[in-house]
């Protein structure tokens, strides 16, 4: 059955034309499904005391909106890790002023945390564990080849010292 196309037959020729030559250029379209998000930080006591009692570190995203690698960060691993394993994750919105609440309880916004916590670089992955220390070393930006290496490591280090 056919269905109407919004374009014409000359304009979708062309649009696939396009889609065709990008695809011989090396362009793929995301792997994943658009449309992955993680949950935003609503309080990080909360979220850090859910975490430990099921004896996981809670891993902090600092994103930052139309970001490519926060978005490669966010799609391809720790959405499909929180889906899969129920993986402690909570997002910051390295500009927003929207309210979340501090380690402390205190009334914060996502920018003002990550001010404080001095990050300066989306995507940054910070692993907190009790007393909502770092438990392991922050990843810093993105690394096509050997991202998912270093986040299982240092994932890894934070289910450690969590546990210990």
């Amino acid at each position: 059955m056919n269905t109407p196309s919004r374009f014409s037959p000359a304009r979708r020729h062309g649009l696939q034309a396009l889609a065709l030559l990008g695809l011989g250029a090396g362009w793929a379209p995301p792997a994943q499904a658009a449309g992955k998000t993680l949950p935003l930080s609503a309080s990080l006591a909360d979220e850090l005391a859910r975490a430990l009692k099921a004896r996981q570190p809670l891993l902090v995203m600092v994103s930052l909106h139309r970001c490519p690698w926060c978005e490669e960060v966010r799609n391809n691993y720790l959405a499909p890790m929180r889906a899969q394993d129920g993986l402690p994750v909570v997002q910051l919105d390295m500009l927003s002023p929207r309210a979340t609440r501090d380690l402390q309880g205190a009334a914060t916004t996502h920018d003002a945390l990550v001010r404080a916590w001095d990050v300066k670089v989306a995507p940054t992955v910070l692993f907190l564990g009790p007393r909502g220390k770092e438990v392991a070393d922050r990843l810093v930006g993105g690394s096509p080849d050997f991202y998912s290496a270093y986040l299982d490591r240092r994932l890894a280090l934070a289910r450690e010292a969590v546990v210990a």
